[in-house]
């Protein structure tokens, strides 16, 4: 057998719940100066989370941290529960100092630099927004074999999806995402999306993921109920996924869908089919009918900390 020489300590934070067990789990090793890449990988997937941060020193002076982002499979360049749980995780290890009411930081990533907003009562963080990538619409769906092919990958009847009369569009604020409308919440809950046909679908449309939403809620104080699969990086289903959520913000506003103004704020619901609700908080900022910002944001739990030995 053979003994361990290292000792690492990692933490894990549920994101964009205000309970233990609810929404997205997020492992971030905090300080992750001394890993080799392949050690990156072989941490996420001995994790075996949607995603893993590992915190390194920052290659831009005006960033207060980098974050790497980890799938079990892959690193994945953005990403927004993993953004809010760290920064939630490194507030409570108390790594930057945090002053009421908004504390801001820029953080860094694989595609560039990213404010954070750290929303403080009683000198402990309460919620955390993240600024996402201005929104790219990247195209429809426009033909009945792709609305085929969307509802055969996703075990939904079309008609649910065409008797929305709303586009399947792909959506990037960071991520391409593919967001699907489905009519109604029963149509939702009983996706029994496949594997195979998800990543097909992904890889015709450009996409990392499919995001279903429905305006048909669980709770009142949600707008939009969701569910999200991304096959295509190694994620079945996702409890809660912050940067499809600020796509879907985008969407949203385009076509429509909410009322819309100068800030737009929508409240989500997801995670609900896998026994992890979630609450995911997007602000669209337009000015002369064009999106020019997203903000995702919510609150999380610390849930574990422990020691990986290796």
């Amino acid at each position: 057998m053979t003994t361990p020489t290292r000792s690492l300590p990692f933490y894990k934070a549920d994101v964009f719940a205000d309970a233990p067990f609810g929404g997205n789990p997020v492992a971030v090793i905090a300080d992750a100066t001394d890993l080799t890449e392949r050690e990156f990988q072989q941490i996420a997937r001995e994790m075996n989370l949607s995603e893993t941060v590992f915190v390194v020193p920052p290659t831009d002076p005006a960033a207060i941290v980098k974050l790497r982002i980890f799938t079990p499979t892959q690193e994945i360049p953005f990403a927004g529960h993993p953004v809010i749980g760290t920064f939630f995780v490194l507030s409570s290890l108390q790594k930057f100092p945090v002053t009421q009411p908004v504390t801001r930081y820029v953080f860094e990533c694989n595609i560039g630099l990213f404010p954070v907003e750290l929303h403080v009562m009683d000198g402990q963080v309460d919620n955390v927004f993240m600024t996402q990538p201005k929104p790219q619409f990247l195209g429809t769906a426009e033909s009945i074999q792709d609305l085929y092919e969307v509802s055969r990958a996703l075990g939904v009847n079309k008609t649910a999806i065409a008797e929305t009369h709303l586009p399947i569009e792909v959506v990037s604020t960071g991520l391409p995402v593919a967001i699907v409308p489905v009519r109604t919440l029963t149509a939702v809950k009983s996706i029994r999306a496949d594997p195979a046909g998800t990543r097909e679908v992904c890889d015709k449309l450009g996409a990392s993921g499919i995001m279903v939403f429905t305006t048909v809620t669980v709770e009142e104080w949600a707008h939009v109920h969701t569910r999200m699969f991304a096959a295509p990086i190694g994620i079945w289903e996702d409890p809660a996924t912050g940067s499809a959520s600020g796509a879907l913000g985008a969407y949203l506003v385009k076509n429509g869908v909410v009322d819309v103004g100068p800030t737009t704020e929508v409240f989500m619901e997801q995670g609900y089919e896998i026994d992890r609700p979630s609450r995911i908080t997007v602000q669209v900022f337009s000015d002369d009918d064009a999106i020019q910002e997203i903000k995702v944001g919510g609150q999380a739990v610390m849930v574990a900390e422990g020691k990986l030995l290796f």
